[in-house]
């Protein structure tokens, strides 16, 4: 019986299904597992390698576990002190306005020391774009408790859940930020699926879009795990935020001043203010009617 000889593989015939991106070194992640920042910096650098601005682009790195990103990316990076990314994203779209600049924070970064930052960058209407990671927790610097930690939630410095009475409640950004008349597209999204990975990507490169065109503000939310600090493992933590944050934390666009048919937040702005002044003129209007209807009674009865 003679033994079958399998055919020789031909490797002029394989078929690419995936690539790294263009806009990421070769320099492998070093996230802890489950651990989602590398699903976003590859988003990312799709982004813009498919806008065709990677080569044109500026990024900020934040101080917490993705202070490393600048190995990562594949453009121009500037790393900024705890809290200060989306200042200094400010100043590098000044001094540079033709370029695409982006900022990358957590909670902590972002939403604890670095409020007053992105809350005027927000109000501003400065042309960047902030992609702010939620993972309910600081991560970096050990677990602690974060603006965005859960009610009830355990971390190292609040080992019998957040407390509401004492700790107040979590810190949802983007429906803050989004009241703002210098922001032109609001959103959270996340990368738990494939699906939703897909509309995240969709969210992402729509905010580059949105900057390129000098639209406005833009801010993209993503709910990410945080497996080593959360006490879980992959699979156990993608249930978790499901489960505990997609409640309190609903996906969703918050803001988008072109879906509402304007060409910037200054023709939005303008719009609103418009509309604010007929409302008060209207409300002052029937507030004269009603007291001259009064006085037309009280001197009909006498």
């Amino acid at each position: 019986m003679t033994g079958h000889t399998p055919p020789a593989h031909d490797a002029t015939k394989e078929k690419a299904i995936f690539t790294r991106s263009k806009g990421l070194t070769d320099t492998a992640f070093t996230y802890c597992a489950g651990c989602m920042h590398g699903t976003v910096h590859r988003l990312i650098a799709e982004s813009l390698t498919e806008l065709d601005v990677l080569e044109d682009t500026v990024g900020v790195a934040p101080v917490g576990c993705s202070v490393t990103m600048t190995k990562f990316f594949n453009c121009d990076m500037l790393q900024a002190s705890h809290g200060r990314a989306s200042a200094a994203a400010t100043g590098l779209k000044r001094v540079n306005p033709e370029k695409i600049v982006f900022s990358y924070q957590g909670d902590g970064d972002l939403a604890a020391i670095g409020t007053a930052e992105s809350i005027h960058a927000a109000a501003r209407g400065d042309h960047i774009t902030v992609i702010f990671i939620n993972n309910a927790i600081y991560g970096m610097t050990g677990g602690q408790m974060a603006p965005t930690t859960m009610p009830g939630q355990i971390t190292q410095t609040s080992p019998y859940g957040r407390i509401i009475e004492q700790d107040g409640y979590p810190l949802r950004v983007v429906e803050m930020l989004a009241t703002l008349d210098g922001v032109a597209y609001a959103e959270r999204v996340t990368v738990d699926s494939p699906k939703n990975i897909r509309a995240a990507k969709r969210s992402i490169k729509k905010a580059f879009e949105y900057q390129r065109d000098k639209v406005g503000y833009t801010i993209i939310e993503v709910l990410c795990t945080c497996p080593t600090n959360w006490g879980l493992n992959p699979l156990e933590s993608a249930d978790w935020m499901r489960e505990n944050m997609f409640p309190y934390y609903p996906l969703g666009v918050y803001a988008d001043v072109k879906a509402d048919g304007y060409a910037n937040i200054a023709e939005a702005a303008a719009a609103r203010l418009e509309t604010q002044r007929v409302k008060e003129a209207e409300k002052r209007a029937a507030e004269e009617a009603k007291e001259a209807a009064k006085k037309a009674a009280k001197g009909g009865g006498s």
